[in-house]
Parts: C-alpha cells; structure tokens; sequence
C-alpha cells in the first residue's frame, strides 16, 4: 500500500481544521467510524461521486506513515480499497493542499 492518502474537505471543514490543528471527521466519517480518504487514482472518482457542484474544496495529501495501525485498507467501492482512518486526523499529517 501507498504511504499517501487524500483527503477532500469543505472550505468550512479546511477552516476549523486550521483552527484546530486536528479534524474529528465529516458528518458522514462521524456516521461511519472513520474518516473516508482516497488513493491518488481514487481521488478524482471521489470528487465526481460525493462533491459535484460544490467550490472551494481542499484537496489535502495525507502521509499515512505517521498514523500507525489507524490506517486500514478496506473494500469499499467497486471492490477497491480504500484508507479510511480510525482515528482523529492531525494537523501534522497534511504533506500539502490544493483548493479547488
């Protein structure tokens, strides 16, 4: 597996990130038990299917090797595995960010 995650966060969720220093998840992480994140071949799909129409996304590249056994590589869709985070984000593992 990647050392590297993506991570798509609303301009408001971005701001209390920043403000926080860490990210406890989207309402739908919060309903799941983790925090929902996407390969780098994943991230465009993701986008397209559960962002459309929305501006002023953060796309923030997560380096996973400091998250430990947080990280799990699960089915999700189309049989694909995805990373999903068992655990508060912190602000320490954002790589970089792009808004779009």
């Amino acid at each position: 597996m990647t050392n590297t995650a993506f991570k798509i966060f609303t301009a408001d969720q971005w701001a209390a990130f920043q403000r926080e220093s860490v990210f406890l998840g989207a309402p739908v992480d919060l309903a799941d038990g983790y925090i929902h994140m996407s390969t780098a071949d994943q991230v465009e799909e993701t986008l397209a299917k559960h962002f459309a129409g929305q501006n002023g996304l953060v796309v923030a590249e997560i380096d996973l090797d400091g998250l430990g056994d947080a990280v799990r590589w699960e089915v999700s869709r189309g049989g694909a595995l995805f990373p999903h985070l068992y655990a508060p984000l912190p602000s320490s593992a954002v790589r970089h960010h792009i808004t779009r």
